[in-house]
C-alpha cells in the first residue's frame, strides 16, 4: 500500500516520477502527488483519485521541468482521501517537503509537542507530523535531522525528503516499510518497489530497517540510524520489465491466471529431482524435523488460506501438529512458541507488516523461521532462517492468483519433505506424489480452457447479492479462497463455511435462489458433503457443485456442475482454485468493477 518514487539527475523529473508511480499502482491508492525543485523552490501538485487525475491537473496548472523530485500514491489511513491529505506534505515554513509510507504510532503526542512550538497543521495525516518534526530538527545538517526524527518516532515508515536549501539531494529512510535505491549513471532513483525503477536501472540497494540514504545525481551514501556509513552489496534484478506488463491481456489478473501452469512448473521443477523432493534452500536436518514440536503457520489473506490447506496436508503426511494463525492475531495472543518449534511464514510481497511482526515474535521465542515468499531479498526473506522462493514473477493484480498457486505447491513439497524425514512416506508413494505434482501444470492448462463455460456461469449469477461456499477439509480451505476472490473484486457479499457447521446456525442465511458453491473433491468426505448439499438444496439454494470428473453423486442435486480432472486428493486444491478464480474474474467484469485495483485494497499491506 502507498508508493514512493524519487529521481535526481539531469532529466526532467516529472515524467519519470509519474511513470514510476504508474508501475506502483498495484499497491493500492486513492490519491497521488509529486514535488519537484522548480525555480529555487519546491513545487507540489497533488490530488485525490488516480494518477490520470494528477496528470490532468499538471496539464492544466503547468508541468514542472525540474530535475529533482519525489512522488507518492497514498492509501488513506489517517484522514480522508482528499487533496489536502494527499502527499507530498510541507513542513515548517515550507522548507521541508516529505512523502511517507506507513503509520506513525505516536503522532498525537508529537503533534501536541509541535503545536506547542508554534507549528500549524493543515491536514489530518500522521505524515504532516513527520514533515514538521524534520523541520524542527533541521539546522542545516539533513543527516542529523533524519537521525533525530527516526529516534523520536514510533511506528513504520519509508520516507523521502526534499529540503529547499539543499536542491541537489534527496534524503530518505526506512523502518518496517520497503524502500530501494536505484543506481543510475549521472542519475539515481528511489522507490518503494523495484518495478518503479526497472525501466531505468537493474542495479539497486535494498535498504534495511533504520537505514538512511542520501542521494545526489552522482553519489549514493548509506548510513545507519547513528550516522555510521553502511556499505551494501548491489542487488541486480534479473527478471524482465515485460514480466510486469499485461502482454495483450485485458487485465493483469487474467494474465496472471493464465501464467499459473508456468508458475507451478517453475516452482516445482527445481525441487523435484530424480522423482523425489529435494528442497536445497531448507537447512532443517532430518533430526531437527523429527524433533519439531509444533509448526506455527502465520499469514494474512489468501496466504492464510494456503496455510489452512498446508495444515491439513502436513498433519496428514508428516503427523506434526500445526497451528494456523492470522498474522495480525498471532503476536497479540502471546503465542506459546518453544525453541524446537518451526514458524512457516507465507507472504507474496515479503513485506506484509503483520506477517513480518509475527515472524519476529516467533524468532524471539526461539522458533526457526521458514518463509515462503515471492519477492527476492524482501524483508521477510532476509529475516528468515530459511526462505523458499515461489517462482511466480511479478504479480500486479491486487487479488492474488499465481502466487497463491505457487505457495500451495511449496506447502506440498514441505509436507513431503517432513514426512520423509520422519519415515512416514514410502519411496514409491513419494515418487507417485511427485509424478502427480509434475502433471499439475498440464492439468491447469486444460482447466484454463473452461473460460467460456465459466464466463457463462458468471453471467447467470452476476446479479446475486449473496454467495456462499461450503466444503470440508481441504475443500473448506479452497472455499475460503474462492469466497475471498469473489468478494474482493466483485464486491458481492460472500462467505465460506465448513460444511458441517451449516446446521449450527448459518443455514438460516439460505433462502430461495441463494447461490451456494459446494466444493466436494475429498473422497473420504464426499458422502458427508453430499448431505450438506442436500440440506441447502432443500432450503431453496441454487447449488454449483465443484467436483472431480468421476464423481456423479451430486448431479441430481446440483443446478450447475464444474468438473476437474481426478488426481491425488491432497493435490486437488491446485485444481479447484482455478475455476473459482476465473468465475470471480468474470463476475467482477460483469459488474463493471476495477478487476486489478479493487476499491479500498492494496497489494502489499505494509501497515498493521
Amino acid at each position: 500500500m502507498c508508493g514512493i518514487v524519487g529521481y535526481i539527475g539531469g532529466k526532467s523529473a516529472s515524467p519519470i516520477l509519474l511513470d514510476g508511480l504508474k508501475k506502483l499502482e498495484y499497491r493500492g491508492y486513492d490519491s497521488a502527488g509529486i514535488a519537484v525543485f522548480e525555480n529555487n523552490s519546491v513545487e507540489i501538485c497533488k490530488t485525490k483519485g488516480r494518477i490520470a487525475d494528477l496528470e490532468k491537473k499538471l496539464e492544466s496548472e503547468g508541468e514542472f521541468s525540474g530535475c529533482v523530485g519525489i512522488g507518492h500514491t497514498r492509501w488513506a489511513t489517517h484522514g480522508a482521501p482528499d487533496d489536502i491529505n494527499a502527499h507530498p506534505h510541507k513542513g515548517g515554513n515550507g522548507r521541508i517537503t516529505l512523502v511517507h509510507n506507513g503509520i506513525i504510532e505516536n503522532y498525537i503526542e508529537l503533534k501536541i509537542m509541535l503545536e506547542q512550538k508554534g507549528y500549524k497543521f493543515v491536514s489530518q495525516t500522521d505524515t504532516e507530523v513527520l514533515a514538521h518534526l524534520f523541520d524542527f530538527f533541521y539546522n542545516g545538517d539533513s543527516l542529523e535531522a533524519m537521525s533525530k526524527v527516526m529516534k523520536m518516532v514510533r511506528g513504520s515508515y519509508a520516507t523521502a525528503v526534499l529540503i529547499e536549501d539543499r536542491p541537489d539531494e534527496i534524503i530518505a529512510a526506512r523502518k518496517d516499510s520497503p524502500l530501494i535505491v536505484g543506481i543510475g549513471e549521472n542519475e539515481n532513483f528511489l522507490a518503494s518497489d523495484i518495478p518503479a525503477v526497472l525501466k531505468y536501472t537493474r542495479d539497486c540497494y535494498l535498504l534495511d530497517d533504520n537505514q538512511i540514504a542520501l542521494l545526489t545525481k552522482d553519489t549514493i551514501k548509506l548510513y545507519d540510524i547513528n550516522l555510521n556509513e553502511v556499505h551494501k552489496d548491489v542487488y541486480h534484478v534479473t527478471w524482465d520489465v515485460e514480466a510486469a506488463e499485461k502482454g495483450g491481456y485485458d487485465h493483469f489478473m487474467k494474465k496472471e491466471i493464465a501464467e499459473q501452469p508456468k508458475t507451478v512448473r517453475d516452482t516445482l521443477s527445481p525441487r523435484i529431482k530424480d522423482g523425489r523432493v529435494a528442497i536445497d534452500e531448507l537447512s532443517l536436518t532430518d533430526e531437527e524435523i523429527k524433533n519439531i514440536g509444533t509448526i506455527h503457520i502465520v499469514a494474512c489473506g489468501s496466504a492464510w488460506h494456503v496455510g489452512m490447506a498446508a495444515r491439513y496436508i502436513i498433519e496428514k503426511l508428516a503427523q506434526i501438529p500445526c497451528e494456523v494463525d492470522l498474522a495480525s492475531e498471532f503476536r497479540y495472543r502471546n503465542p506459546i512458541v518453544r525453541p524446537n518449534d518451526v514458524c512457516i511464514v507465507i507472504s507474496q510481497s515479503g513485506e506484509t507488516a503483520d506477517t513480518l511482526a509475527a515472524l519476529r515474535e516467533a524468532k524471539s521465542k526461539g522458533a526457526k523461521a521458514v518463509s515462503i515468499v515471492n519477492v527476492v531479498a524482501s524483508t521477510i526473506a532476509r529475516e528468515s532462517d530459511d526462505v523458499i522462493y515461489t517462482m511466480a514473477g511479478p504479480e500486479i493484480a491486487v487479488a492474488t492468483t499465481k502466487a497463491f498457486s505457487a505457495q500451495l505447491n511449496v506447502a506440498y513439497l514441505l509436507a513431503i519433505r517432513f514426512a520423509k524425514a520422519k519415515g512416514l512416506i514410502a519411496e514409491q508413494d513419494e515418487r507417485k506424489l511427485c509424478e502427480d505434482m509434475l502433471k499439475l501444470p498440464e492439468i491447469i492448462e486444460k482447466l484454463l480452457g473452461m473460460d467460456d463455460f465459466l464466463k457463462g456461469l458468471a453471467k447467470k449469477y452476476v446479479d446475486s447479492e449473496n454467495v456462499f461456499f461450503i466444503g470440508r477439509g481441504l475443500d473448506y480451505a479452497i472455499s475460503l479462497e474462492g469466497s475471498l476472490k469473489l468478494k474482493e473484486i466483485s464486491y458481492i457479499h460472500s462467505e465460506a463455511y465448513a460444511a458441517g457447521e451449516l446446521k449450527h446456525g448459518t443455514i438460516s442465511l439460505i433462502e430461495e435462489g441463494t447461490p451456494v458453491f459446494a466444493v466436494a473433491t475429498q473422497s473420504d468426505l464426499l458422502e458427508k458433503t453430499l448431505g450438506n448439499i442436500k440440506e441447502v438444496k432443500a432450503r431453496g439454494a441454487q447449488v454449483i457443485a465443484l467436483v472431480g470428473e468421476n464423481h456423479n453423486a451430486a448431479d441430481e442435486f446440483a443446478d450447475d456442475i464444474i468438473r476437474v480432472p481426478e488426481i491425488n486428493d491432497i493435490l486437488m486444491p491446485s485444481l479447484t482454485v482455478i475455476p473459482l478464480q476465473i468465475f470471480a474474474y468474470y463476475m467482477a467484469l460483469g459488474r463493471g468493477c476495477d478487476v486489478d485495483k479493487p476499491r479500498n485494497l492494496a497489494k502489499s499491506v505494509t501497515v498493521e
